[in-house]
């Protein structure tokens, strides 16, 4: 005989299927794909929204921000992460294709270069000494250290860093070389930086570029180089991309949403969710600098009214851009700056 609920169990089991309710707001699949420097980030902020969304799937790729653009401006993808803006030839691609988008800054990187813990001599570098190991004539022709500068003891140099799909490729070579993917090309490269940072862990020689989050998970392994731009030794790290002092490899890290997309619940929740303010404390673990709290604000009123297109000038990579830039309460202001 089966046994007669009683009002007690019934009240709790109504309960509970109201809690399982609310924390399972949204279910479906979102595809994201893009730059390996945003990929530690957005993974993290994936983590964080499962704990109230756990019945959405993320299908999340790095292809690189330039490999990530040809799915997303195909309409293949609903999020494209970036370390760069689009460029003119992507946002072409888009408008043929009938994607908008929308352009989200959430978060500001420090690209750091790095060595071997057991090279004991490279504790700074000029951009200019970063340039000439880099920059095109240099292939097949720097390729010892002393090379670099003249009190450097004479040891070979081993190369590391990722290829051109990426953006950090692009915005490396804009920022040191001057031009964007003007590069020498006969170095170890690869688009997981996970394996670049294996790279130079295993060779005394070695020198590589990457975003400051694979540094930070790495750091134990990796020796970081501070960088003279003409003001003094800088290293990277989240007060000196604040006061603006760790130039010109200081840069905004972005989202692309697929307008389409933008109206779906799932795809909406988790954009407002990196941009939640309590999603700070995951891009300060993750590596990264968070934007201020005025400029969350901004991105989501961008992001809730649809604002379609580049506020930074649909360019590719962009030197210089500062912090404090998206304090800017509108996007004619943002794009002033641009040309000063």
């Amino acid at each position: 005989m089966r046994r007669a609920i009683t009002i007690t169990e019934l009240f709790l089991l109504t309960v509970a299927l109201a809690l399982e309710g609310c924390s399972q707001r949204h279910s479906g699949a979102i595809t994201v794909d893009g730059s390996d420097t945003v990929y530690p980030l957005t993974k993290a902020m994936e983590d964080t929204f499962h704990q109230t969304n756990p019945g959405v799937r993320f299908n999340t790729q790095f292809s690189g921000t330039g490999g990530g653009f040809v799915k997303f401006c195909a309409g293949q993808v609903d999020i494209e992460g970036a370390s760069r803006p689009i460029n003119a030839t992507e946002g072409a691609q888009c408008k043929a294709n009938r994607v908008e988008y929308i352009e989200l800054p959430v978060a500001f990187d420090s690209l750091s270069v790095v060595v071997n813990p057991r090279n004991t001599f490279v504790k700074c570098l000029t951009v200019q000494e970063l340039k000439t190991i880099w920059r095109p004539e240099a292939e097949g022709h720097i390729n010892n250290w002393q090379q670099v500068r003249a009190t450097f003891p004479s040891e070979p140099l081993a190369l590391f860093g990722p290829g051109r799909e990426s953006g950090t490729f692009d915005y490396f070579t804009a920022a040191i070389v001057g031009k964007e993917s003007s590069s020498r090309n006969d170095y170890s490269k690869n688009k997981d930086y996970t394996v670049v940072a294996r790279g130079v862990e295993s060779d005394p020689d070695a020198l590589g570029y990457f975003g400051y989050a694979y540094y930070k998970a790495n750091q134990d392994k990796l020796k970081l180089v501070a960088i003279d731009s003409g003001h003094g030794c800088v290293q990277p790290s989240p007060v000196t991309v604040a006061n603006d002092a760790y130039q010109p490899l200081s840069r905004p890290l972005l989202l692309y949403v697929n307008l389409a997309a933008s109206s779906r619940g799932d795809v909406r929740e988790f954009v407002e969710h990196y941009l939640d303010l309590g999603s700070a404390d995951t891009v300060s673990k993750v590596g990264y600098v968070p934007l201020s709290p005025a400029a969350l604000a901004l991105q989501n009123s961008r992001f809730e009214k649809g604002v379609t297109g580049s506020a930074l000038g649909g360019h590719g990579s962009v030197v210089g851009i500062v912090l404090d830039w998206f304090n800017a309460d509108d996007e004619d202001k943002i794009k002033a700056q641009l040309v000063q």
